[in-house]
């Protein structure tokens, strides 16, 4: 199995309990978290060698997110220490028809003040055959982006695979660039992406279309206009979430690779445990099944769908199935049996 490269930023999340408003709350729960690193843990379960590149600082809050790396069996070693403080975000957790909440405090977070030249990215993909990064990093700063585009150069001129999850955040996009100024150019060095197409287009300057995802016909012709400005893209992925309530959700999804479109079955959610991080949880079993399954995309992608309805059914931000509990989701075994 390959070795597989995460960059992003670990986040101390802080969430209300008992799906309280954060004006009710006398406490948050405590975890950590962020797309990257959460992409790093669902590998690390399937099998995976799956290793996490950040910056941390050197401090207990930043030792702890360290320690919380290497709980979950993700390689730690490329973690660097500098900065201010560790990012956090707050989490206020919705029922019913309220939807949850977020708000960010990474101003000046060790992550965010990353430049290039920091981390030595030629060591790091020695032995690699995989890189794995999110919209999220170039959001968070002009140096953090900057070392994004570092880190692909390097992994496109040592031959690995890239992959990105395009994870619009329009919160954090705050230091004076859009996305259509910053993305386009990283896109160019990327073989996988997911993201539904309006985002991608957005991402990339262009204006959006409204696909139709429940008539996967008419789909190609989007995608392929994708697949025109990311000239390495062999790989596009769409996660399809219609949410009926923050404690119902429906799950589907879509892959292209450039001629054949792929489609899952939709899945019901309900009760929702925990929604954040399930795009993750896509991506991680995206990426597992085009390194285990090869060519056999709709394979990939029911893994991939089974895996982000699997999250939902579990607390904090990482999934922690395994490969056997996504596989007997995919055979139909739903029921939510006791294991005997």
């Amino acid at each position: 199995m390959s070795k597989v490269i995460t960059f992003g930023e670990i986040l101390l999340r802080l969430s209300t309990e008992n799906h309280l408003f954060f004006s009710q709350a006398g406490a948050f729960t405590a975890n950590y978290g962020g797309g990257e690193f959460n992409v790093a843990v669902s590998l690390a379960n399937y099998g995976v060698d799956a290793s996490f590149v950040t910056r941390v600082p050197d401090n207990e809050i930043g030792k702890c997110a360290v320690q919380e790396v290497r709980k979950m069996n993700v390689g730690f070693n490329n973690i660097i220490y500098g900065g201010e403080r560790l990012g956090i975000y707050f989490l206020e957790t919705g029922a019913g028809i309220r939807g949850s909440n977020v708000v960010y405090d990474r101003a000046h977070s060790a992550m965010s003040a990353l430049t290039p030249g920091m981390i030595n990215w030629e060591e790091i993909f020695i032995g690699a055959s995989w890189f794995h990064w999110s919209g999220i990093t170039p959001a968070l700063s002009q140096n953090a982006a900057d070392a994004c585009l570092e880190a692909l150069k390097t992994a496109r001129k040592m031959g690995l695979t890239i992959s990105c999850d395009l994870n619009y955040r329009a919160k954090l996009w705050q230091y004076g660039k859009q996305p259509y100024e910053v993305m386009p150019e990283l896109l160019q060095y990327t073989d996988v992406v997911l993201g539904d197409i309006d985002t991608a287009y957005f991402m990339l300057g262009h204006q959006k279309v409204n696909p139709d995802y429940q008539h996967k016909e008419t789909l190609p012709v989007h995608y392929d206009k994708l697949f025109q400005m990311c000239p390495n893209l062999k790989i596009a992925a769409t996660t399809l979430r219609y949410s009926v309530s923050a404690t119902h959700q429906r799950i589907g999804g879509v892959l292209y690779n450039g001629s054949d479109i792929f489609s899952s079955d939709v899945r019901e959610i309900t009760p929702v445990v925990d929604r954040v991080g399930s795009g993750d949880a896509f991506m991680g079993g995206l990426l597992y099944g085009l390194l285990q399954y090869g060519a056999d995309y709709q394979k990939t992608l029911d893994f991939a769908v089974a895996a982000c309805c699997l999250k939902h059914t579990v607390s904090g931000d990482y999934n922690l199935v395994n490969v056997k509990q996504v596989e007997n989701i995919m055979s139909g075994l739903s029921a939510g049996l006791v294991s005997r």
